[in-house]
């Protein structure tokens, strides 16, 4: 059972069909018929994501041809499993591959697989929200040249994630290009987008049609272009990663939300989503409420530092009072507004934001201090190795110096202080400890460690 709320729950979070509102027309229809008469297996004539004919196959074609890419397919796994799939298939065995520290935690599992050794780098913060900024092209170049000169295994790719999570984008023209230049092909992690990468240049692109479209949780697609990376490798990855029995409703929710996105009704059902978060915007901004710039007119990020509020416990705030948030973080509040926007949306959004300041509200909080990364560091032990190493939880006051066995992730989403197999040094524990105090009940006590590292 979940909470109790008076009133219907302002749920502004993902799937961006708002709780069905806003499904692809055609997998309405395929969920109206009865219960189960969907769940199909690879049938003759229906085929799969790697068969070479069939229904899924044309749509797939159709839906690589409708975005702009030369090769498609569709992923039941969710982006995560796409993401796996594309590292596996872009990096050979025992290469190192170039990750943000934004990264979402799939592509570490995707190391651990494919045997490949991750080389982390930084990336500028924002002192007054606490939010990982966009990659810039100046900071891409100083990466390429230390990447070259950071271990006798070869760089195989570059990896990066546009947008984030809260719709802050990249020049990504720019950073592809360079990429391009130093000889890397590059997967764009586009969850939270809608494939315009390739227009960008990128080489193979993971989209989750659920964060940024109108399909089911799950529901996902790799698309792929150009030469650098050969379709029989991506298969072939594929093949290792995607189960063998893949759902026909997930299946078809991919292609039922691509071909939506793109087709009359589609654009105008985002134009007017579109238009009435533009008015909520305009009309929060009047009131006095701090909201984050970024590319994504669904994405609505409050700036919850700047009004003496930490976003966790906005958060939990809201929750009890039916408002529904996407992401809550030390000093942001990110909502999801869908495709099709509640009802009620511009009414109660306003009045309860005001209450929150009024309720919890006080002096801004101090400015965030970013941790103390280096611009591109690797794990001393290989990753696959530490994560499955014996391990000990140590006291965070004794941690320094040891090799962490786990990821470390300050507070939400999850983004890695220090991956498995990277040393623990003085610097970035020191800033754990001094999180602990600023942030109580976000960062644990002890943290995993190799035993005997």
């Amino acid at each position: 059972m979940g909470p109790f709320w008076r009133s219907a729950p302002l749920a502004l979070h993902l799937p961006a069909h708002g709780r069905g509102r806003a499904l692809a027309p055609a997998l309405e229809r395929l969920l109206r018929q009865p219960p189960g008469s969907w769940d199909l297996p690879e049938l003759p004539g229906f085929g799969g994501p790697l068969e070479p004919e069939g229904t899924v196959a044309e749509a797939q074609r159709r839906a690589a041809a409708l975005l702009g890419a030369e090769r498609c397919w569709f992923g039941v796994n969710g982006a995560s499993g796409l993401l796996q799939a594309a590292l596996l298939a872009i990096c050979p065995p025992g290469s190192q591959v170039l990750l943000p520290r934004n990264l979402h935690r799939s592509l570490l599992h995707g190391c651990v697989l494919g045997g490949l050794e991750p080389l982390l780098f930084d990336l500028p913060s924002d002192p007054i929200t606490g939010l990982w900024l966009p990659l810039e092209a100046q900071r891409l170049e100083r990466v390429l040249a230390a990447a070259v000169t950071s271990g006798a295994d070869p760089v195989a790719a570059l990896v990066l994630v546009d947008p984030t999570y809260q719709g802050l984008v990249a020049d990504l023209p720019a950073l592809v290009a360079l990429a391009h230049r130093a000889g890397l092909p590059v997967l764009v992690d586009q969850a939270h987008g809608g494939g315009e990468a390739l227009a960008a240049g990128a080489d193979l692109v993971v989209l989750s049609v659920q964060k940024s479209g109108t399909g089911l949780a799950q529901s996902a697609a790799l698309l792929a272009q150009g030469d650098r990376v050969a379709p029989a490798a991506i298969e072939r990855a594929l093949l290792w990663l995607q189960t063998s029995s893949p759902s026909a409703l997930l299946l078809a929710s991919s292609w039922a939300a691509l071909e939506h996105a793109v087709s009359v009704a589609g654009v105008r059902q985002r134009h007017r989503a579109e238009a009435r978060a533009a008015r909520l915007r305009q009309r929060l901004e009047a009131l006095g409420l701090p909201l984050v710039a970024n590319g994504d007119p669904l994405r609505l990020v409050l700036a919850t530092a700047p009004l003496g509020i930490n976003g966790l416990e906005a958060d939990a705030w809201l929750l009890q009072r039916g408002l529904i948030a996407e992401l809550p973080e030390p000093g942001a509040l990110t909502f999801c507004l869908g495709l099709n926007p509640p009802g009620g949306l511009e009414r109660r959004l306003p009045r309860l934001l005001q209450d929150l300041c009024r309720a919890i509200g006080g002096e801004p909080l101090p400015p965030f201090t970013p941790p103390p990364l280096p611009l591109l560091a690797a794990p001393e032990l290989p990753i696959g190795v530490a994560w499955r190493s014996p391990a000990e939880a140590v006291p965070l006051e004794r941690a320094a110096g040891r090799v962490a066995a786990a990821p470390i992730c300050p507070y939400p989403p999850g983004i890695p202080l220090l991956v498995p197999g990277e040393r623990i040094d003085p610097a970035r524990a020191d800033w754990l400890l001094v999180q602990q105090r600023l942030w109580p009940g976000q960062i644990a006590d002890t943290v995993s460690v190799v035993v005997g590292s």
